[in-house]
């Protein structure tokens, strides 16, 4: 088995003096990969993917010590936590995706002349360096490394101690794709101490770091948030609704809502609220809900819906607000399509909404009316996904409305600056 390396022993005062050396470094690193070659970046990713297939077995047994050592976690968090032999290929073939994207740096756009008779337009460039906070979630350490990669960035990693063998191990696979592309090391750096000061340390790093991801749980993100002196890219919650109109094909709808809810149990994606107009209801809810309730689902429904079937237990107002990432769902009946993105609006949270019709004018509305960062018609919440999406892999899932918006990739990463072609003009 591959080396773990022991966590940094540093704590207390030195906490804030190293990780400000780490900003440093990535900031020194930043210009070198701003410069880096599309062949070097597809190297370095090829070069991972195929280092973290070797290591598989070597992966899976560092994770399952994390998991073991995992005591007092909930259920949803032991589950992001845990890697098994599909999720490894799946972060093998997310960095080997991302290598086979084209590469957005150095793109010009908009490039015209002006009356004066010099071009202006657009060049997309690196944001520099990008800070990744994250809890349990080990195959974030390859995803994030991947994309700032291959958008030209620096980034500074900080996993959560539940998943330091894990992190620790897929760390030494991006260390030996950087290597072998001849790239800075400290292009892809992972905070080696468990001292929770480093992450309050990182937040405060605006000279030398530009953005900060949080991906985690509420508490994690509304820190980051409210502590970070630069932007950040993020979510809050996933409430994600499905709601099935009056024309709601009933093959479609119990698959895509057995599977939005199902599929996986503690994700951002995860449908966690189920609606339907009355008619709908009558006809699809019996069906679906014994469904659900067969997969072992807890089903919290409003009077209506528990009419319908037996094992329905009464819901409460804060169940339309709820992120279970668990096997329980909200269930509602609601008077019209109106109703519905009424309810979207009030209880959602802008992250992935679905809608399931044979009518193409609520297919239309329910794109534009819906104001989430995902918006869907006849597909599970779950795609909701960068790699679903085709970008490779994702940095994570923002629902702001500046800048990124839904699962941030390549794109996300990068901003345009302007520029100016001149043969010797001057202003008058």
């Amino acid at each position: 088995m591959a080396e773990v390396i022991s966590p940094l022993n540093v704590h207390g005062d030195d906490v804030g003096a190293y990780v400000e050396g780490v900003a440093r470094a990535a900031r020194t690193a930043s210009r070198a990969m701003a410069r880096a070659t599309s062949a070097q970046k597809n190297a370095a990713l090829l070069a991972i993917a195929a280092r973290l297939r070797a290591q598989a077995s070597d992966i899976l047994a560092a994770n399952q010590a994390d998991v073991a050592a995992a005591g007092g976690l909930d259920a949803a968090m032991v589950e992001r936590l845990t890697l098994t032999p599909s999720r490894v290929e799946a972060m093998a073939a997310g960095v080997a995706e991302v290598a086979a994207l084209a590469d957005p740096i150095g793109g010009i756009t908009d490039l015209e002349f002006r009356p004066t008779g010099i071009q202006v337009g657009r060049m997309r460039v690196p944001l520099g360096v990008v800070g990744i906070i994250y809890e349990a979630r080990p195959n974030v350490t390859a995803d994030a490394a991947a994309l700032c990669l291959k958008s030209g960035n620096a980034a500074i990693l900080r996993g959560g101690s539940e998943a330091l063998r894990s992190n620790q191990i897929i760390a030494q696979c991006v260390q030996h794709g950087l290597e072998h592309a001849g790239l800075p090391a400290a292009a892809v750096q992972v905070i080696a101490t468990t001292d929770r000061a480093a992450v309050g340390a990182l937040l405060a790093q605006d000279k030398f770091v530009d953005v900060i991801v949080p991906r985690g749980g509420k508490s994690l993100i509304e820190r980051v948030s409210r502590e970070a002196r630069m932007p950040v890219i993020k979510h809050l919650d996933g409430v994600c609704h499905v709601f099935l109109d009056d024309s709601a094909d009933a093959a479609k709808a119990l698959a895509i809502a057995v599977n939005a809810k199902t599929q996986r149990y503690g994700t951002c994606n995860t449908m966690e609220t189920l609606l339907a107009t009355p008619a709908a209801a009558a006809r699809l809810y019996p069906a679906i809900l014994e469904a659900l309730h067969g997969a072992g689902v807890e089903l919290r429904g409003c009077e209506r819906t528990r009419a319908l079937h037996g094992k329905v237990v009464a819901a409460s107002e804060d169940d339309w607000y709820a992120e279970y990432l668990a096997p329980i769902l909200a269930v509602r009946v609601v008077d019209d399509f109106d109703a519905a993105v009424e309810h979207i609006t009030r209880y959602g949270s802008l992250h992935t909404d679905a809608i399931v019709t044979e009518n193409f004018v609520n297919a239309r509305r329910f794109l534009a009316e819906v104001d989430s960062s995902s918006v869907m018609v006849n597909a599970s919440t779950r795609f909701a996904d960068g790699f679903e999406y085709g970008l490779g892999a994702e940095i994570g899932i923002s629902t702001d409305k500046f800048h990124a918006r839904g699962p941030v990739g390549l794109e996300g990463l990068t901003s345009q600056k302007w520029i100016v072609l001149g043969d010797g003009h001057i202003r008058a």
